[in-house]
């Protein structure tokens, strides 16, 4: 997955629960224009705070299956 695809996954579980960028700021405690960039794909996001954006809009990200041994 690219910068980008997590940042259009991102956009699409924020609108599917009907939260605007601001929203999404205020719960995760970040200002908006992180929200707006992590959306756009900017490469340079944090990774905590992208992951707790994608848990607050209901995206559970999983781990893959470790390999066969």
């Amino acid at each position: 997955m690219t910068p980008q695809q997590f940042g259009q996954t991102i956009r699409a579980f924020r609108r599917r629960q009907k939260m605007t960028q601001r929203d999404l700021a205020l719960v995760i405690d970040t200002g908006e224009r992180f929200i707006i960039d992590l959306e756009a794909g900017k490469t340079t996001c944090q990774l905590g705070k992208a992951l707790a954006a994608a848990q607050a809009v209901g995206w559970h990200l999983l781990p893959p299956d470790p390999p066969p041994p």
